[in-house]
């Protein structure tokens, strides 16, 4: 089965013209958040009096009522609530007159839901916990009510507790209960609240909601079908809401922007990286070597050999760190690299030595800008390839040197670049004879190139830029064509592309256009990157696994032969029982 990434959330915003600096500051505006006019009204409407994680020493005294999960038993003297504010001991009295509320709070299974009844009374000295909240207080309970009882659950529910993902995932509405899932997504929450509102409030934008049942699009990713019940024709869901960004600016919503899906059927790929800021090109130095493989690589299209350097790695790195970033190149991009080590004694470690002479040694050293004890990783081959696979290389060296205990990255700077200046065409990989949009077919070529636009299209400049945070691209748009006439002349003469697929929009180009362009932030990307997370899956409330499956509700699922009837579509039963057999 192919991977699949079912869908990713943007940020889609879309503006006349070029207005890339105030987007600057709007993004850098909101990683501070602030309260609201008022605190919110969080017991309004419920049996509790108070949440578990608000209460303090200034509530000493109070009559409370807190409904929460059981989060520990100890001893038959006290149980620890939780809910999604924390964490509130309660003090079980010992009485034989109380042993009725004492047996429901000990013989409860942990994790049950109850809603407990006391007075709030300080700690005895020195049994305070600094560590949470609450942890001067603690409320003695008075009545207990088990609202829902809870079965043994397949992992504890504890942040320091390793869980594996499949099973996270399974049983997501369990996960969700983590005190780290619960701020994920209430700071998701607050980061998208003040998007609109400093979109809205402050720059005039109109928040629309597109469409999510279309028609297919040329280029881009590929896309999900869905069936209509009009014999032979499908929707698609869109990958992106290209278009409608488009349609609107044309219907005069100069400022337009939607936190919106985007649908895509395509394998997992790696991050696109700004690989090119830190790789040295020595392509020179080699040229003359007498290797068949780098020669080969040489003079194949775009032919190149880059390296980058890791300063001090052979302290750290060990020839089995070395070897699993040989094998991830290999992996993910169908890439060799090799590897050289400058010693203390200025001789060089390498697989390459026996090729290269002395001068061409310290030339490559010099050229790498190696200095003893670095290592200096190599790579030969297509431009765009060498790029990606060094650029992937250079973040999984960092990691496995913090992983060692060597800090190279502040985790609580927020660093930004734009990358400007792309190829509008790309040569496509299995066609080198057909060119392919960079970005997609709607984005505008820069006017210095267009005259190139008709003879040398290779060699034209788009109007496209993405956003870098701290090395991961999180956003990226472009200026729009709003010429009817290059908009067809792209699609048809460059793309070969049939253009009646879109004669709606090239119509609407038709009517009066304004110049137009925008932006997409990757939002799950975006937030990942500011809490921390190792995944986008752990800023999402019900992801999706790598393959595209939702492993709690196991979607996709069958559908018989009656069910698929009324839209006309026939399913190759023995293929299907083969490929559910070999999963």
């Amino acid at each position: 089965m192919h991977k699949m990434r079912l869908f990713n959330r943007s940020l889609s915003l879309f503006l006349p013209g070029r207005v890339l600096k105030p987007w600057c500051k709007c993004i850098s505006s909101t990683w501070t958040f602030h309260a609201a006019a008022g605190p919110a009204d969080l017991n309004r409407f419920v049996a509790r009096t108070k949440t578990c994680g608000e209460l303090r020493s200034a509530d000493v005294g109070q009559e409370v009522t807190l409904c929460g999960w059981i989060q520990y038993q100890r001893q038959g003297l006290f149980v620890v609530l939780r809910d999604f504010q924390g964490l509130t001991q309660i003090l079980i009295p010992q009485d034989e007159t109380d042993s009725p509320l004492k047996k429901i709070l000990c013989d409860t299974p942990v994790e049950s839901v109850v809603r407990v009844t006391g007075k709030v009374v300080s700690r005895p000295p020195g049994q305070a916990n600094p560590r949470i909240p609450t942890g001067e207080i603690e409320v003695k309970a008075e009545t207990a009510e088990v609202l829902n009882s809870c079965k043994k659950l397949p992992f504890e529910m504890k942040d320091f507790m390793k869980k594996n993902e499949a099973l996270r995932m399974q049983y997501r509405y369990l996960d969700l209960r983590s005190f780290q899932l619960q701020h994920n997504l209430r700071l998701r929450s607050q980061m998208v609240m003040r998007m609109r509102e400093y979109l809205c409030n402050c720059y005039g934008f109109v928040d629309v909601e597109t469409p999510t049942l279309f028609k297919r699009t040329p280029g881009g990713a590929k896309e999900f079908v869905v069936p209509s019940r009009e014999p032979g024709k499908f929707y698609s869901l869109p990958q992106s809401p290209q278009q409608f960004k488009q349609l609107l600016m044309i219907g005069g919503l100069d400022r337009y922007f939607q936190v919106a899906r985007c649908y895509r059927d395509e394998g997992s790929k790696p991050d696109r990286q700004p690989e090119f800021t830190q790789i040295v090109d020595v392509s020179h130095v080699l040229s003359n070597v007498e290797a068949g493989f780098l020669q080969k690589s040489l003079s194949g299209p775009e032919g190149t050999v880059k390296a980058i350097c890791i300063p001090q790695g052979a302290r750290h790195l060990q020839n089995k760190d070395l070897e699993s970033l040989r094998e991830l190149a290999k992996s993910q991009f169908n890439q060799e690299i090799m590897h050289f080590i400058l010693r203390s004694d200025g001789t060089v470690k390498s697989q390459l030595s026996r090729y290269l002479n002395e001068e061409q040694k310290l030339e490559l050293i010099r050229t790498a800008q190696a200095s003893t004890d670095d290592v200096v990783l190599l790579a030969a081959g297509a431009h765009k390839k060498v790029c990606s696979a060094l650029g992937k290389m250079r973040l999984e060296s960092a990691d496995l040197l913090e992983e060692k205990g060597v800090a190279l990255r502040d985790s609580s700077a927020f660093h930004f670049w734009w990358v400007v200046d792309f190829p509008l065409f790309l040569l496509n990989e299995e066609n080198p004879t057909k060119l392919e949009s960079a970005h997609h077919p709607f984005t505008a070529p820069l006017p210095s190139d267009e005259h190139l636009l008709y003879t040398e299209p290779a060699k034209v400049r788009g109007q496209h830029y993405d956003l870098v945070l701290n090395g991961s691209e999180i956003g990226g748009g472009s200026i729009r064509i709003h010429s009817a006439k290059q908009q067809r002349f792209i699609l048809q003469s460059v793309l070969k592309e049939d253009s009646e697929l879109l004669s709606h929009l090239l119509e609407a180009l038709e009517s009066g256009a304004p110049p137009h362009g925008g932006i997409a932030l990757g939002l799950d990307r975006l937030i990942c990157l500011i809490v921390g997370a190792p995944s986008i899956r752990d800023v999402i409330a019900f992801p999706k696994s790598l393959k595209g499956r939702d492993l709690m509700s196991s979607a996709p699922d069958y559908l018989t032969p009656e069910e698929l009837e009324p839209y006309h579509i026939q399913v190759s039963w023995p293929s299907v029982q083969a490929e559910a057999s070999s999963n």
